[in-house]
């Protein structure tokens, strides 16, 4: 989409900006068309006393002075416009070009609201990646965990304010009972306290052979799979029927 909006701007500024008469960069050429090079180029004038001022030098112009005489540079000169180099707008005066101001404001917004839609849908992405609450939570523990060791003095780690004998934890007993057997379905659980293990399945009315259980249903799961992709399964139906 970008490359468009720089194709379709740059089209528009070659057609707006290039000459409309000849003209040679090796030889002087003098007409009244504003987009000539040599009328665009530097000149350097000389000041009389009584305040009259003449056309002294004038710099040779090059492929540079009007970039829009080809496409080509045109192309180049909306990629610096992009950038932030509008210099190859900057001969032109933009008080008495009012379609020149209305392309550059027209480029300039469309290009910041598309970059600005790609980056909120970036962002977006990033978001919906790492919104995992349990992350979250883990990242902030760390956090904390590293202040407590590194940037607290020995005084203020002995405040029973900040940190208690005793800490109370509240849980849905539901979301809770759910979230242990989603971390065993998928292998994050550990038997690193047997005993708080135990007594937490107690709590949560969820069986000891849990574990087991699930790791039956996930290779019954695996077999019926591999039945189904071997078509196997209508077979074995279509025989439990007649019998």
């Amino acid at each position: 989409v970008l490359f468009i909006i720089i194709i379709s701007f740059a089209h528009a500024f070659y057609i707006l900006l290039s000459p409309r008469s000849e003209f040679s960069l090796e030889q002087y050429t003098n007409n009244n068309d504003p987009n000539n090079p040599w009328n665009i180029a530097l000149t350097f004038n000389q000041v009389f006393n009584d305040g009259t001022m003449n056309s002294f030098f004038i710099q040779k112009p090059d492929e540079n002075t009007n970039m829009f005489i080809d496409f080509r540079t045109s192309l180049l000169a909306m990629y610096n416009f992009l950038t932030g180099d509008s210099s190859a707008l900057s001969n032109w005066p933009f008080l008495n070009n009012q379609s020149l101001v209305i392309l550059i404001v027209l480029f300039s917004l469309l290009v910041v609201v598309y970059l600005m839609n790609l980056f909120i849908g970036l962002l977006n992405m990033a978001i919906n990646k790492d919104d995992d609450r349990v992350s979250y939570l883990k990242q902030k523990a760390e956090i904390l965990a590293e202040i407590e060791l590194f940037y607290l003095l020995p005084n203020q780690r002995r405040w029973n304010s900040w940190f208690p004998e005793v800490i109370y934890y509240y849980a849905n007993v539901d979301k809770a009972r759910e979230e242990i057997k989603r971390l065993i379905k998928n292998g994050e659980w550990t038997d690193s306290f047997p005993e708080m293990r135990k007594n937490l399945f107690e709590k949560l009315d969820i069986p000891d052979n849990v574990e087991k259980i699930d790791k039956i249903d996930a290779d019954l799961q695996k077999v019926l799979k591999i039945l189904n992709s071997a078509g196997l399964t209508n077979n074995l139906l279509s025989r439990d029927s007649t019998t």
